[in-house]
């Protein structure tokens, strides 16, 4: 990021020094013209990051609330069933019977508890399509 300001920093220097002083707009105008900018700036920064975030961020939330006992849940890459629902806190049970409590803001991914992932084991397909 530095490299790509650092190698257009004497171009915007250049371009001041040769701009014609007789030829700068009246200074109403380009204050219009700033505040316009600033304003599409804004517009376009809530548009395209503020309002999506916001809307993942709400979804998030919400699957985070609705929680119930048996979701497989993902928090911080740790895969488990929800054993447990504290207030701040959940209990995952993972797949050897050990217990673990995480606390819900890490919670990443929800599976409801009817949902199954139906994974192929590529592995064992290979190997299999080998043999014949």
């Amino acid at each position: 990021m530095k490299k790509g300001l650092l190698f257009l920093l004497p171009i915007l220097a250049s371009a001041s020094l040769f701009a014609d002083e007789a030829a700068a707009p009246a200074r109403g105008q380009s204050m219009y013209q700033t505040l316009m900018m600033i304003g599409i700036a804004l517009v376009f920064f809530y548009l395209i990051l503020w309002r999506p975030e916001q809307k993942r961020r709400k979804k998030m939330n919400d699957l985070r609330t609705n929680l119930s006992k048996g979701d497989r849940v993902t928090a911080m890459g740790i895969v488990g069933t929800v054993a447990q629902i504290k207030t701040d806190t959940i209990i995952l049970k993972m797949v050897d019977g050990a217990k673990i409590e995480v606390i819900k803001g890490a919670i990443s991914d929800v599976q409801p508890a009817g949902t199954e992932d139906k994974k192929v084991d590529i592995s064992s397909a290979e190997t299999n399509g080998a043999d014949s």
